[in-house]
């Protein structure tokens, strides 16, 4: 399981206290394995600023947070057939999230803590920058993704529909005659027999003898047949009744091989964005990742000086929940930590859906649609 409980309770005689506090009731019974979640001590600044931020920062953390899965997302749309190799490219810091989030340290060159809580929270939302370029990335890829698929989607399928392209050579034709033409017919396999039989009289002109079968699939067949060219509408007509297919194909070597130096074409470009793409995916992925988590520190900071006071006295923890024994493990919490009820409601600010006596934000590290 990859979700994470990120909680804090004030300091008692000290944080070690807190720690073990919470520590023995929750992982000595198995109801979580736990590690502490060190954040540094940030400045406070005025109490209004902290309300502000506190509804900034709770916006913020949804859209990183929709930037990071997106960006798994597109990650695992582009690797296609390796999407097993998903998670091993889904990394931050180079290690994998489990990891970084397990062993978080504040990342102090990129958010300075000299600064203001306002201009670290400012830097991380930078990620804004990461969204607008994930989609004009996407756009191009999938534009090339879309143009190779639809003349892919072409060379394969039924007969009836799909390119004939690669399936006939010059000399299955008549070619520049001007009374003569070659036909290409589709014709059910159950019905090879009755076009054998019929196909020279199914209009006058047909040259007797000029059926040739070029191809064939599942259910069907591709014949050719030669006609006089005044022929061909009855013809046409004459064969559909039959349910006989006549397909509407011109033999033209130029516009063929213009068709597959465009599938080159497209197919050698998306080849040489598709590595330069996932080394962006992979280094973006890590920086939203990151960005992410450490905003979760900071609203974890700035709702306990809310909630808990000043000085600053307060432990961050990390607990990772035993699946089958989350309901217990939110009972054992509530009983450790009801007692800060009556000095909490004074400093709750940011509405949450779920109200809890200590400060608590989830982690799912759980970031792909399909999984």
């Amino acid at each position: 399981m990859t979700e994470f409980w990120l909680i804090s309770a004030p300091g008692e005689k000290n944080c070690q206290q807190t720690w073990d506090k919470m520590n023995t009731a929750t992982a000595q019974t198995n109801l979580s394995t736990n590690h502490k979640f060190n954040i540094p001590e940030l400045k406070v600044g005025t109490l209004d600023i902290l309300v502000g931020l506190s509804d900034e920062l709770a916006k913020l953390d949804s859209f990183v947070e929709s930037v990071v899965r997106k960006v798994a997302q597109y990650m695992a749309d582009v690797l296609e057939d390796s999407r097993d190799k998903v998670q091993e490219n889904l990394l931050a810091n180079g290690v994998d999230l489990v990891t970084y989030v397990t062993r978080f340290h504040w990342d102090m060159a990129k958010y300075p803590i000299k600064q203001s809580l306002k201009n670290i929270s400012e830097i991380m939302s930078k990620v804004t920058q990461i969204d607008n370029d994930l989609k004009a990335r996407a756009s191009a890829y999938n534009s090339l993704k879309g143009n190779l698929q639809s003349l892919e989607r072409k060379n394969v399928g039924s007969l009836l529909t799909r390119s004939l392209a690669d399936i006939v050579k010059k000399e299955d034709f008549v070619l520049d005659s001007e009374y003569l033409i070659t036909l290409l017919v589709v014709v059910p396999k159950t019905s090879y027999p009755d076009w054998e039989k019929t196909y020279e009289t199914l209009s006058e002109m047909v040259v007797p003898r000029s059926t040739k079968l070029l191809f064939e699939d599942q259910d069907s067949g591709l014949f050719s047949v030669t006609l006089f060219r005044k022929a061909i509408d009855d013809f046409k007509h004459k064969a559909r009744e039959n349910k006989f297919m006549v397909r509407d194909f011109q033999y033209n070597e130029e516009e063929m091989k213009a068709d597959k130096e465009e599938m080159t074409r497209l197919s050698t470009d998306k080849k040489k964005q598709f590595g330069p793409l996932v080394r962006w995916l992979k280094v973006n992925f890590s920086e939203a990742f990151i960005a992410w988590i450490h905003i979760k520190a900071l609203r974890v900071f700035t709702e306990s000086v809310l909630r808990y006071g000043l000085p600053v006295n307060f432990q961050a923890m990390l607990l990772q929940p035993n699946r089958r024994n989350m309901k217990k493990l939110r009972e054992v919490l509530q009983d450790l930590y009801k007692h800060l009820d009556s000095s909490a409601d004074l400093f709750i600010f940011v509405v949450q859906q779920e109200y809890y006596p200590y400060v608590y934000y989830k982690i799912d590290c759980n970031l792909l649609d399909f999984k």
